[in-house]
């Protein structure tokens, strides 16, 4: 693939109002969990992982400041980030229930006032839940390509919606004293900068894919589901391994969102037997759901953000660093990055 490089990362989350503190709350195992303000069927409180910002803002409006709060701390880090550049905005599925987002454009409208710019930003947007941080990368490759350098990619959700508290109650989803597999709602913003020119980490390959047994399917006979084989997690892995021009067993590092049920871990597990041929030390694997809960479509550039940091900082080994995120409807999404 060309050459596409992450020059620089803002981040809020519930353990950190900037991408240093966040990072730093991570590598320590540090989470944000708290008592939420919705309830369970056991009439106790769930668990959330609700950013602590200085107002209970609500809606659309939460969401803004969520934004600006990462774009305002890549500003700090690189001044021409927001100069132009087009912003590809990773958000919820379409389809998922209590997305926060229903109106990008008066979102725009509000990052601008919140950040002071003189027009609303250029937002292009790609609305794939979890995997649109990897969807955003390819599209930035693409952009840098036909001439347009930087360009930000800018990942915004939350589950800490009535709706969307409700319908995953509904299904058995959340983590609470009567379901241990579940995962813990949460929120976050993150924003990178992509560039052409050579920075601190190297998107050295991209795969994207689809997996047939997703956590709903019932395709198999008679409605039921089809027996997971981790083939689209498999297949993304497999494009970005050979991108990169790499094997699996030369990997030292695996990230992912992996939000808590059970279902992402045998997907990742499955994905990694499937793959290693090699005998090869153990690689560790970082977990973003340990610390932030399941942040949805703020996934992708958290996980590009904490491995871009982790190089500068350089307590990441040397060597090639896998990513993965995958969604409710199969969407699979995996890069290979280099610390440069």
């Amino acid at each position: 693939m060309s050459s596409l490089y992450i020059q620089a990362a803002g981040m809020v989350t519930c353990v950190g109002l900037d991408a240093a503190s966040s990072c730093a709350a991570m590598r320590g195992r540090l989470d944000g969990f708290a008592e939420s303000r919705f309830m369970g069927p056991d009439g106790e409180w769930l668990k959330g992982a609700a950013v602590p910002l200085p107002r209970n803002w609500i809606g659309l409006k939460r969401m803004a400041h969520l934004a600006a709060g990462a774009l305002a701390d890549l500003r700090r880090q690189h001044h021409a980030a927001l100069d132009g550049a087009p912003i590809l905005l990773c958000l919820a599925e379409e389809t998922r229930p209590g997305r926060p987002i229903a109106d990008p454009a008066a979102l725009a409208g509000l990052l601008a006032d919140i950040l002071g710019l003189t027009t609303p930003p250029r937002l292009q947007i790609i609305a794939h839940g979890r995997p649109s941080g990897f969807v955003a990368l390819d599209r930035a490759r693409r952009l840098i390509a036909a001439g347009e350098d930087p360009v930000v990619i800018l990942g915004l959700d939350s589950y800490l919606t009535a709706q969307s508290i409700a319908h995953y109650l509904g299904q058995n989803r959340l983590l609470h004293p009567a379901n241990a597999n579940g995962f813990i709602p949460g929120e976050a913003a993150a924003a990178i900068l992509c560039t052409a020119a050579p920075g601190p980490l190297r998107v050295a390959g991209l795969g994207l894919a689809r997996e047939p047994a997703h956590i709903y399917n019932t395709e198999g006979e008679n409605g039921q589901p089809l027996p997971m084989r981790a083939e689209g997690m498999t297949r993304a892995h497999e494009m970005a391994l050979a991108q990169a021009g790499c094997r699996h067993s030369d990997l030292v590092l695996k990230m992912g969102d992996l939000i808590g049920e059970a279902y992402w871990f045998k997907q990742m597990a499955l994905a990694m037997l499937r793959l290693q041929r090699e005998r090869s030390s153990v690689q560790p694997i970082w977990s973003l759901a340990a610390s932030l809960g399941n942040i949805g479509a703020a996934a992708g550039p958290v996980l590009l953000a904490w491995a871009m940091t982790a190089a500068v900082r350089g307590y990441v080994p040397p060597g090639p660093i896998i990513l993965e995120a995958s969604g409710d409807d199969g969407a699979c999404g995996a890069a290979v990055v280099h610390r440069t």
